[in-house]
């Protein structure tokens, strides 16, 4: 690891049918760590803005190790929840290859950023509020600080959500099946 370089992670990642482009959440805005950090909304976008100008390139590691590189992330961008990143695994690196089949077994769940704080500030509780970080990695990791988001779901609450319309719409029809109108026809 890089001195002075941050790290913080989160599980919400999804791997592709061909098995080496992924994609998630690498942090979540307003969602406490288990370092007791909290990133804040805007936080990488003048550091991205900054890399993109020179030139540079947020860099895909194996559990921070830079000399680890595992693929490339085509694709950051922050919106209303955070960071979401997508990028491909490098089918010529075996560490990548390991890395899809961990991931497609589950034994992989995390993502998680490398960074350096650029401006940060304390709550009133003293907790650290990220406002603006200079990304420089986002690694795939066994254990990640943010354990709400899980590999594969874009967003808990939209899976939250499906499950009770699911649930909803069997008991209605539990409802309409042992209705005696309906067992009247």
């Amino acid at each position: 690891m890089v001195p002075g370089l941050e790290v913080k992670f989160a599980q919400d990642a999804s791997l592709s049918g061909d098995g080496q482009v992924i994609e998630g959440y690498a942090s979540r805005f307003g969602v406490m760590d288990q370092g007791g950090d909290t990133v804040l909304p805007e936080a990488f976008a003048a550091g991205l803005t900054r890399l993109a100008e020179r030139g540079g390139k947020v860099r895909m590691l194996w559990q921070h190790d830079p000399a680890a590189p595992i693929g490339v992330w085509e694709e950051l961008r922050e919106d209303g929840t955070g960071l979401w990143v997508r990028g491909r695994l490098l089918p010529d690196i075996a560490r990548a290859r390991e890395a899809a089949a961990l991931i497609r077994a589950g034994a992989i769940e995390g993502l998680s950023i490398g960074y350096r704080a650029i401006r940060a500030e304390r709550d009133r509780k003293g907790r650290r509020m990220l406002a603006e970080v200079e990304l420089w990695e986002v690694s795939l990791v066994t254990f990640p600080m943010l354990p709400e988001a899980r590999v594969g779901r874009k967003d808990n609450g939209e899976m939250r959500a499906l499950a009770e319309l699911f649930g909803d719409a069997a008991k209605m029809l539990r409802g309409v099946r042992t209705s005696p109108a309906v067992v009247a026809i």
